[in-house]
C-alpha cells in the first residue's frame, strides 16, 4: 500500500471530520472546506502551517512522537485513530509496526497442539482464532457449529471478510449487518497499518474492493477501530436470535493472531440456544462440519 496516499487520506478525513465548534474555533463566514482548514490544524497542534501541510501530504517520515501526540489531540483522533497515525508514521521510516517483525506472507499452518488444547477446554463459549488478514485458523467445537455459515464444507480457508461481503448468507447471520461491516473493515484498516506490507491482506483488499461497492465506499473512509469487548447479534440457521459477549485477547506466542471468545448471559435465552447449538454440533460428521479430523483445525484450501 501507498504510505503516503494512506497518510494523506488519513489526515484528510479526519480533518474534515471536526467542526470548528467542536474545536472551539469561531468558525466565521464564507467556509469552503467540511471541517477545519489545515491552518487550523497547525494552530491547534503547535506547528507551523507549511508543516503541517508537509504532514498531510504525506511525508510523515522523520516526525517526532510529540508532533504526532499534537496533531492527534487537534484532530481529536481516539486511542485507536492516534495508534493507528503512530503506526503509519513507523511504516514511513521503515520500522516494523506493533512488535511484529516484517515477514513473508504465509498461508495459515496448523494450529499448535497447545492452542488446540486450550480450545478445546473452553465448552461454555465460542472460542475461534483469527490472523490479521480475517482468516479463521483455529476453533473449538461449539465454535466450529457456531461458524458453520462461514467454514461451509472446508474447501478453502474460512475467512470472515470475505463472508462479510461476498456471501448472500451472512446478511441473515448478521442482523446488524451494516454495522458489521463497518466494524470489519476498521478493523482490516489498522491492520493494514499495523503491517502495510502483508501482501495476502492487501490481496484481500483489492478482491473485495473490486467485488463489493460496499466495502469500497467504506475503505475510502479511512476509520479505524479495534475489536475489544462488547455485545452482538446473530441469526444462526440452527438456533435462531443469538446475542453473545465477546472479548478479544491477544496471542503474544502469534503477533497479530488473536483469539475471540463469544459468551451468553447465565440463564438467558441465549445460553439456552448456545447448549442446544452444542448438541447439534456434536451430532454433525466431523468431515461436514469442521473440515478435519482434530479440535480446533481448519482445514487449509491448497
Amino acid at each position: 500500500m501507498d504510505n503516503k496516499a494512506e497518510v494523506r487520506e488519513f489526515l484528510m478525513t479526519r480533518r474534515a471530520r471536526v467542526s470548528p465548534d467542536a474545536a472551539g474555533i469561531a468558525a466565521g463566514s464564507n467556509r469552503r472546506v467540511a471541517g477545519l482548514r489545515r491552518s487550523e490544524v497547525a494552530m491547534l497542534a503547535g506547528v507551523s502551517v507549511e508543516y503541517y501541510a508537509k504532514l498531510e501530504r504525506g511525508a510523515i517520515s522523520g516526525a517526532s512522537a510529540s508532533v504526532l501526540d499534537a496533531v492527534s489531540r487537534a484532530l481529536q483522533l481516539d486511542d485507536t485513530e492516534r495508534a493507528h497515525l503512530l503506526d503509519l508514521a513507523r511504516a514511513a521510516d521503515g520500522i516494523p509496526t506493533s512488535g511484529r517483525p516484517r515477514r513473508r506472507t504465509a498461508k495459515p499452518g496448523p494450529p499448535r497442539p497447545s492452542l488446540e488444547w486450550a480450545l478445546a477446554a473452553i465448552t461454555d463459549g465460542i472460542a475461534v482464532v483469527r490472523n490479521p488478514r480475517q482468516e479463521i485458523v483455529a476453533v473449538n467445537d461449539l465454535g466450529r457449529a457456531f461458524y458453520s455459515p462461514v467454514i461451509g464444507d472446508g474447501g478453502r480457508t474460512p475467512n470472515l471478510a470475505r463472508f462479510q461481503f461476498l456471501d448472500p448468507a451472512a446478511r441473515e447471520f448478521y442482523p446488524d449487518w451494516e454495522l458489521f461491516a463497518q466494524m470489519c473493515v476498521g478493523i482490516m484498516r489498522a491492520e493494514a497499518g499495523r503491517d502495510p506490507h502483508n501482501k495476502g491482506l492487501q490481496d484481500l483488499v483489492g478482491e473485495l474492493s473490486t467485488h463489493s461497492e460496499t466495502f469500497r465506499t467504506l475503505w475510502a473512509a479511512h476509520n479505524v477501530r479495534t475489536h475489544g469487548a462488547g455485545t452482538k447479534r446473530f441469526v444462526h440457521p440452527v438456533v435462531g436470535e443469538l446475542t453473545l459477549a465477546y472479548e478479544e485477547l491477544a496471542l503474544t506466542a502469534e503477533p497479530g493472531n488473536v483469539m475471540l471468545i463469544y459468551t451468553a448471559e447465565p440463564g438467558s435465552a441465549s445460553a439456552e440456544r448456545l447448549r442446544l447449538l452444542a448438541s447439534w454440533g456434536a451430532s454433525q460428521p466431523v468431515d461436514a462440519s469442521a473440515g478435519g479430523a482434530e479440535a480446533g483445525r481448519i482445514r487449509q484450501a491448497p
